[in-house]
């Protein structure tokens, strides 16, 4: 058995189909979606990211503003989030990682407003994702979400091991699929005997950090594996959490890396940018004010 390869990139064009929709809706009315990253590090593999997303954000017609604050510390990072939640231009806030030294990420990212907050980073965003109420879902999290229904694989009523507990992916991912009625079974990297979550599941989700963890050993035959794990092993090539080569002859299906979660998480980025803005202009509609002044 071959596994079937759940490339990113169909599900990132549909992704992008309907924002350019949106997009093309709210030019209509005179009004244009902006994002706004903080970038405080001169890390190069972070300015790459960046860089895809302003390319991104062009490429649907979005803006996208890049602040370089190399070396700012806790309060001009402070004062620059408060500063973006005020300007009206700007309809999405990301706070790109890592910070300088001695900041205190988890001070900054409460304060960026949960209206602007598209890559769900405030802890009031993840509060009202688990409880069901409007929020955007941290992009990498719903990514995995986009392409399970992409591909029309079920999870209502299926087991699911996500394997990984951040706040960014593993945490925010199992809510999402509780609301989707799937089962849960959340491991992490001290997790004892994990094959013992993962080879009942119908669908594993690795995102835990570390290369090739996943094993043929560790997976149920016609089983389905994503892939959310970025590593770089001895050879300088990227991998994933998933021994690919093992699992790949054993599942029914199987998320690349690269070409998988990562291509859809930009993609939605731009997305969630555009629906923040979109909220915006319908609230700048009803009041009757004129758009043009909210350029």
């Amino acid at each position: 058995m071959t596994a079937r390869r759940l490339s990113g990139k169909p599900v990132a064009d549909e992704i992008r189909a309907k924002t350019a929709h949106m997009v093309e809706n709210l030019n209509r009315d005179g009004f244009k979606a902006k994002v706004a990253v903080l970038l405080a590090t001169e890390n190069e593999a972070t300015a790459w990211y960046v860089r895809s997303i302003e390319r991104a954000a062009a490429q649907q017609g979005v803006e996208c503003q890049v602040l370089q604050m190399p070396e700012a510390d806790q309060d001009q990072l402070a004062a620059a989030i408060t500063a973006l939640n005020e300007d009206e231009s700007v309809h999405g806030i990301i706070l790109q990682t890592p910070l300088p030294e001695g900041v205190d990420t988890a001070a900054l990212v409460q304060l960026i407003d949960p209206a602007k907050d598209i890559d769900g980073a405030n802890p009031l965003s993840l509060g009202r994702l688990s409880v069901g109420q409007p929020a955007f879902a941290p992009a990498t999290a719903r990514s995995v979400v986009e392409i399970l229904e992409h591909y029309r694989i079920p999870i209502a009523g299926q087991h699911v091991a996500v394997v990984g507990r951040s706040a960014v992916v593993g945490k925010p991912l199992a809510q999402l699929l509780l609301q989707r009625d799937a089962t849960v079974s959340i491991c992490h990297s001290r997790t004892a005997q994990l094959a013992d979550f993962t080879k009942p599941a119908a669908i594993t989700v690795m995102a835990v950090g570390r290369a090739n963890l996943l094993t043929s050993q560790e997976v149920a035959d016609s089983s389905v594996v994503i892939d959310v794990g970025t590593n770089v092993d001895e050879a300088g090539q990227l991998v994933g959490d998933v021994h690919a080569a093992s699992v790949q002859p054993k599942v029914r299906a199987l998320s690349p890396v690269p070409g998988g979660v990562g291509t859809v998480t930009t993609a939605l980025l731009i997305w969630h940018t555009v629906q923040a803005a979109a909220k915006v202009c319908e609230s700048i509609m009803w009041r009757g004010e004129p758009m043009t002044t909210r350029r």
